[in-house]
């Protein structure tokens, strides 16, 4: 699939994970974090750029109406997967992993350290919401941190100072501490920037524990989980699991780079893990 200049400024979805993962590595002090100018790569500025002045509180609704409905089509797991593995960097059509493999890597990390199954399920399913760049939609309603929108932006985003350009920063009453929102009304009643996250958690959260569809719906909610953002908002429920979203990130940012997995000899694994927890198709 072909995507115009305006909507790639990374060209692939796999410099997003780089990116993360670097910002986040271990032992990197609060101050490099900070330091997003001097070491973020260019491209992803500028994605950003872009996410920051689109990702309105009424685009983000009109998304959540768009896609949360899951009523696009039916597909199985491993369906939706093979789907997701036609995303292919056109710049680089000899890319050493396929989209299912690095689902299966994070997976894999998980299974190594003996996590329950649901948890390990988790971690192959959590990129597939990354689709909606094949219905079509741009990579900054895709891929990057979320963050609430209806409410003042906190400082802890990346690039906080590109949300000058999004029409909500207009908007005195969207503008405040709490926005729209109650105080500690719980993230399930805050909209979040939309994303992936959101999409793979509404398809599969009929199937899934409490624990996992946290891990889902809010792995790139770095500003909260990573620098306590938006306390304000949430709820008690919410400060327990996200103590599972901390768990889950460990292995979605420090995977990336181990083996390749051993694709055919772990298949049936996952194949019944899957089973175990989904219907043969599920709504998506």
């Amino acid at each position: 699939m072909q995507y115009s200049a305006e909507n790639t400024p990374l060209q692939h979805l796999d410099e997003w994970d780089e990116f993360v993962t670097t910002r986040y590595r271990e032992g990197k002090s609060e101050e490099d974090f900070r330091n997003y100018k001097a070491d973020a790569n260019p491209t992803v500025t500028e994605f950003y750029r872009q996410n920051h002045a689109h990702q309105t509180l009424d685009f983000v609704l009109r998304k959540k109406a768009e896609y949360c409905g899951l009523n696009r089509d039916k597909k199985s797991i491993w369906e939706m997967a093979e789907y997701l593995n036609t995303l292919v960097d056109d710049s680089d059509p000899d890319t050493d992993l396929t989209q299912i493999e690095h689902l299966l890597q994070t997976a894999e990390a998980i299974r190594k350290d003996g996590h329950p199954r649901w948890f390990i399920l988790a971690g192959f399913v959590h990129d597939l919401g990354k689709v909606l760049c094949l219905y079509g939609e741009p990579q900054w309603a895709v891929v990057g941190d979320t963050f609430p929108a209806g409410c003042r932006y906190s400082d802890q985003i990346v690039f906080p100072e590109f949300f000058a350009a999004n029409p909500d920063s207009k908007i005195p009453e969207y503008q405040t501490e709490f926005g729209i929102y109650e105080p500690n009304c719980g993230l399930d009643n805050v909209h979040l920037s939309f994303g992936h996250d959101e999409y793979i958690y509404q398809a599969t959260r009929r199937y899934l524990p409490e624990e996992a569809q946290y891990m889902l719906r809010y792995h790139s909610f770095y500003a909260a989980h990573r620098h306590g953002a938006y306390r304000h908002l949430m709820n008690e429920q919410d400060e327990r699991m996200l103590e599972w979203v901390r768990k889950f990130n460990l292995y979605d940012l420090y995977s990336k780079g181990r083996e390749r997995p051993k694709t055919q000899e772990i298949l049936p694994y996952y194949q019944d893990l899957a089973s175990d927890f989904f219907p043969d198709k599920i709504a998506w």
